[in-house]
């Protein structure tokens, strides 16, 4: 590949992708030490990225590949994008996901009009089963990172960076197979190299980082992460030379700092971003790369993230936060036992969110009940001072510990 394929799929791509926000943020800056700006690629029609790889691509099919039709294997997010400018284009497509791919991208990919198929228990289960389908069908298969036409597409991001953040000193991406890095470092470094390529990948599938680590390509087990747009197991072999190339640094991240990173880009940045998006700023705050002074920018590469997920990620965040706080507390079974006890909550102006009781299965003795209360609070100090406060009414208070 050369940077002329970049810019060629920049040409194809006008007016029909549109150049996203790359926003500074004062209060990432503060708590990372880094000038921060963040490429909103979240805000694409099919909330990633990857539309910029899939239209490129399909742009080119001939007419005849065109009657034949398309199909993808895709954790999610590719899919959505090859459905959505494959129906714009009229080009008939078949997606083929995981079977736990969230549900916010197979109703998306059926309602762009797609047939969506469900296969697997991971990406590799229905990448075969649909090079399987492309064989049956005589149909155009459209790979989701390993090929020079999305490549190309995906880095139009990094030749909009050169003109959004001039004085640009590193930039950081999401690695899963590698397609959005290798275009990204192929389109910023051949005119600047002197800025740093840095690459995230969740600590429970490092295709990437393995790879340049054995210096050629490896296959690592399946496993879970909340990352699963990079849950890949294996790169590319186009994406693998780029990242040689040109990429600085592979660093990994835990699913605990991919889901706070989460959490802080909702409270802080006020935007819905799914795990793999957040890696590049998990790594940013975990001090996984030393950036401090240097102007960064964080790709946030997508937002399709399951709503009851983001709900756990948020309860969990507030816990480690001491913002909810869960208390057993003994107390003699009798009537008013129960109000006097919020009444002393209310005292340190504690929220009660949930009160249960427990006779069968607590360690009460009899004519006492063990009562579990879920408490919102404003922090450590604030739940520090109710325990305090019911201690010293008598109560004996043990506080639940999160995990």
């Amino acid at each position: 590949m050369i940077p002329a394929d970049v810019q060629r799929a920049r040409e194809r791509l006008t007016g029909i992708i549109p150049v996203t926000p790359c926003c500074y943020s004062e209060t990432l800056s503060l708590m990372t030490g880094a000038r921060v700006h963040v490429k909103l690629e979240n805000l694409q029609m099919t909330g990633s990225f990857k539309e910029r790889g899939a239209a490129n691509l399909l742009a080119q099919l001939s007419t005849s590949e065109r009657r034949r039709g398309v199909i993808a294997a895709s954790a999610g997010n590719h899919g959505l994008a090859v459905a959505f400018h494959a129906a714009r284009l009229g080009i008939a497509a078949v997606i083929v996901m995981p079977t736990w791919a969230p549900l916010i991208k197979v109703m998306a990919a059926r309602r762009h009009g797609a047939e969506v198929m469900l296969h697997g228990d991971g990406y590799d289960e229905a990448f075969a089963r649909a090079k399987e389908i492309e064989a049956e069908r005589n149909l155009v298969f459209v790979h989701p990172f390993d090929d020079p036409r999305i490549i190309a597409g995906q880095g139009t991001i990094g030749l909009e960076l050169l003109e959004q953040q001039p004085e640009l000193d590193a930039v950081i991406v999401p690695v899963g197979g590698g397609g959005l890095i290798g275009g990204i470092a192929l389109a910023v470094k051949e005119q600047r190299p002197g800025v740093q390529v840095i690459g995230v990948q969740a600590e429970e599938i490092p295709a990437m980082k393995a790879a340049l680590a054995a210096a050629q390509r490896v296959t690592l087990p399946a496993a879970a992460t909340i990352a699963d747009g990079i849950a890949v197991r294996r790169v590319g072999e186009h994406t693998f030379d780029l990242a040689r190339r040109y990429v600085d640094d592979v660093v990994s991240v835990s699913e605990e700092e991919i889901a706070n990173a989460i959490l802080l880009l909702l409270e802080i940045e006020k935007t819905v971003v799914e795990g793999a998006g957040a890696t590049p700023l998990a790594a940013l705050v975990n001090r996984k790369v030393a950036l401090a002074g240097k102007t960064v920018v964080l790709i946030l590469s997508g937002g399709n993230i399951d709503v009851n997920l983001i709900s756990r990620i948020i309860e969990r965040g507030l816990v480690k936060d001491g913002r909810i706080v869960r208390l057993t507390v003994l107390l003699r079974d009798r009537p008013g036992a129960l109000a006097g006890l919020t009444r002393l909550v209310a005292e340190c102006r504690a929220n009660v969110l949930h009160i249960q009781h427990d006779r069968a299965f607590s360690r009460a003795r009899i004519g006492d009940t063990e009562v579990e209360l879920t408490l919102e609070t404003s922090g450590r100090d604030h739940i520090d001072a109710v325990k305090r406060h019911l201690a010293e009414a008598g109560y004996a208070v043990t506080e639940v510990m999160h995990v």
